[in-house]
């Protein structure tokens, strides 16, 4: 695993045998300590990514839920989220960097700016025989998990994607976006190609509905899942039919036990897709439900990862969606557990507004319990786009600020659980990510897809090694601060580590 080395260490010449108080030594023989869970190694890795979620949304979610969420015990750190061309990222450009560990431009999904293509690190969880899978509330070739299985130019092109979703072979799938599997000829958004007969040609077992996905049982060694519960998206949390589409966390369960019948370890990634949906239409209710969807999902991580004693839990956001704020128009408090009794969208609201919106007071008082004012009302009756307006009026309520309709640049907390979890520690950069779950799982990961990696030779960092004997010894000059720059901690190395060499 190629590793960054920062100002600090090349100044010092050492790597330290010892662990600093943010990372844990990398030894093999050396247990990686973490105050919530503890574990020889880690072998399986669980990648969770809440979309458009961040600290805002953490603390009006701890309000909405009247106690702390999951992930509250385990905070590590802070990154980093700007895209190759702009201090706002959207989702791809971030799904690439938290995948690959390259920035890129945004729209582009696995490929540097330059058009190369870039190893994910689900692929190289591949090389070394760990099985994969991919979950989402989004059709499952969106953005975020196009990120980690496709290497497109443009993240619009969900057929190319779907196509190499099923080409790489990944172990399960699970989310929504059966149209993009399906040929035009059959009411699909593929030209020609049939995709879903590909993938039950390769050994894929179709489910389409939660019955389905609670009762698979999948022999790895001879077939794999594919679950398509809704032609595009599956639905926001507050409109899903539970009879017919499975919860974020079923998903994430039946994916768990699904991949680990490997006895390599697994990579799995799970999204909270539509939290970014909800931020995008400043919508709190929907936004706070989704939030404690994707909590569900991350109690099923955790849980399993207490039982198991080697997975690493990875949380979080891509980037923030809506400029979400705790408080808002001058109040001195938040309530957000107001929007505990709201039952539905903005959207699905303002769908049963007569043509001169005079039931407006009427409608939101059915969704919401929330008595409106007669400005509040007239705010509706007047507005262009009667949406907005209905989330304004509900987030106001409760005193939900947002400041924006598209994503935000703000730093973005990380959460980790298990063995490797404090290298998360401090500040990063959404790119340090796959490299320190690399890094703790052992996985050999080089930026570069598997295929058109160098040749090199590899050292392993020994303890009281320096950059001067290491270069010594392979007949190598360290001729400059990006060659030695090859470390995921901008600062320190350790034993264990890996340094690579042209």
């Amino acid at each position: 695993m190629l590793k960054k080395l920062g100002v600090a260490a090349l100044s010092a010449g050492i790597i330290f045998s010892g662990v600093s108080t943010t990372a844990a030594s990398a030894d093999g023989n050396s247990q990686l300590n973490n105050s919530r869970g503890n574990g020889e190694k880690t072998e399986n890795i669980i990648y969770m990514i809440p979309d458009g979620f961040n600290a805002d949304y953490a603390t009006n979610y701890r309000h909405y839920k009247g106690e702390p969420a999951v992930w509250d015990t385990h905070l590590r750190g802070m990154y980093t989220t700007y895209s190759a061309d702009s201090n706002i990222t959207d989702s791809a450009a971030a799904g690439t960097a938290m995948a690959t560990g390259v920035k890129t431009n945004n729209g582009v999904i696995g490929l540097d700016p330059e058009g190369n293509p870039q190893q994910t690190i689900l692929e190289a969880s591949q090389n070394k025989d760990m099985s994969t899978g991919l979950v989402a509330t989004s059709t499952i070739t969106h953005a975020t998990p196009a990120a980690f299985g496709a290497h497109v130019d443009d993240r619009n092109k969900e057929t190319e994607i779907a196509q190499q979703l099923i080409d790489n072979e990944i172990d399960v799938l699970l989310g929504g976006g059966k149209n993009n599997f399906l040929p035009e000829s059959e009411g699909g958004n593929q030209a020609e190609a049939n995709v879903l007969q590909q993938a039950e040609e390769q050994g894929y077992q179709l489910i389409e509905n939660r019955n389905q996905l609670l009762e698979a049982d999948i022999d790895l060694e001879n077939e794999n899942l594919l679950g398509l519960f809704a032609d595009d998206a599956m639905s926001p949390e507050l409109h899903r039919d539970t009879e017919e589409e499975p919860s974020l966390a079923e998903m994430t369960q039946t994916a768990i036990d699904t991949l680990n019948k490997d006895e390599d370890g697994f990579f799995l990634m799970v999204e909270g897709s539509q939290i970014d949906w909800a931020g995008h239409a400043n919508d709190a209710a929907w936004a706070m439900t989704d939030v404690g969807a994707f909590e569900a999902a991350v109690q099923e991580a955790i849980d399993f990862a207490e039982e198991d004693g080697n997975t690493l839990v990875i949380v979080g956001g891509d980037h923030e969606t809506g400029g979400m704020t705790v408080g808002a128009n001058g109040s001195g408090t938040a309530n957000p557990e107001l929007l505990q009794s709201v039952t539905a969208t903005g959207e699905n609201i303002a769908a049963e507004l007569n043509d001169d919106r005079s039931n407006a007071g009427e409608v939101v008082n059915k969704y919401t319990d929330m008595e409106l004012s007669e400005e509040e009302i007239q705010s509706i009756q007047k507005a262009e786009d009667p949406i907005m307006a209905i989330n304004t009026v509900i987030s106001s309520k409760a005193n939900v600020g947002w400041t924006s309709t598209n994503h935000t640049g703000v730093d973005i907390p990380v959460y980790a659980y298990g063995p490797g979890a404090d290298k998360f520690s401090g500040a990063h950069d959404n790119t340090d990510l796959p490299k320190i779950i690399a890094n703790a799982a052992g996985i050999e990961f080089g930026g570069k897809t598997s295929q058109n990696q160098s040749e090199g030779t590899v050292y392993t960092v020994k303890s009281g090694d320096t950059l001067f004997e290491i270069g010594l010894k392979y007949n190598y000059l360290w001729t400059t601060l990006q060659e030695i720059n090859q470390f995921p901690n901008p600062h320190l190395i350790y034993p264990g580590d890996e340094v690579y060499f042209k």
